[in-house]
């Protein structure tokens, strides 16, 4: 019950960003103080809730591998994924969402295993407010650069079950693994998630909102402690 209830939560938040971006007022200050906001969010979330635990289980060599495995394989990607979607930014934002969110919700899975809703509540809160804005914010592009909306809700509503696949595939397929596995796992995703936030959230956070872009980054890292502390981290 507690995988089903984080997973549509999360899920759900994309389908929402994007008839945000689609039918409602947005605007770019107000964007990107939300994006700043989850990235903040972010940060918090990848320590406590990945990195941090897998110390425990890993040695810190290890742990620093599965972190900058997680980082290269990102950026890679990344710069790939820029060559091939130039001049579609809100095509390339889909993409971007579909690659940061695979291991971040692989993670969730992950995290599900063995605990409680509450123990997750500062990973899944987080993914929530990273999903709402950067949806919101890539449909609204795909809009503008032509592309129906209903093609648009589809592509979207798509990217979410595949999101949602991901994390039932990680709490379900990862639940016989070895501690040491599961954790290495948790840092390969803090790593592509940590080389997201300095490639993709902060530099588009900047973009459209650089007055307000600290403050929003130091408000996500308060709310994303103040989750972290209600579920006992």
């Amino acid at each position: 019950m507690t995988l089903i209830l984080v997973v549509a939560i999360v899920s759900v938040a994309l389908v929402a960003g994007a008839i945000w971006g689609l039918y409602l007022p947005l605007p770019r200050p107000l964007e990107g103080f939300l994006i700043a906001l989850a990235g903040g969010a972010l940060i918090v979330s990848v320590m406590e809730e990945l990195i941090r635990p897998a110390l425990e289980s890993l040695s810190f060599p290890l742990l620093t591998l599965s972190v900058a495995a997680g980082a290269l394989l990102f950026t890679a990607a990344d710069r790939q994924l820029e060559k091939s979607t130039e001049g579609s930014e809100g095509g390339g934002l889909l993409l971007a969402i579909t690659f940061d969110g695979v291991p971040e919700n692989l993670a969730l899975g992950v995290a599900l295993i063995g605990t409680s809703g509450l123990e997750v509540a500062a990973l899944a809160g987080s993914i929530l407010l990273s999903n709402l804005p950067e949806a919101a914010g890539g449909a609204k592009g795909m809009a503008e650069g032509g592309m129906s909306r209903r093609r648009i809700l589809v592509l979207w509503v798509g990217t979410a079950a595949l999101l949602a696949g991901a994390a039932i595939v990680g709490n379900l397929a990862l639940a016989g693994v070895s501690d040491a596995w599961l954790a290495a796992i948790r840092c390969f995703a803090a790593g592509a998630v940590t080389a997201s936030l300095a490639t993709e959230v902060f530099p588009k956070a900047f973009r459209e909102d650089h007055f307000g872009t600290g403050l929003a980054i130091t408000l996500g890292l308060i709310v994303a402690l103040g989750l972290s502390q209600l579920s006992g981290g």
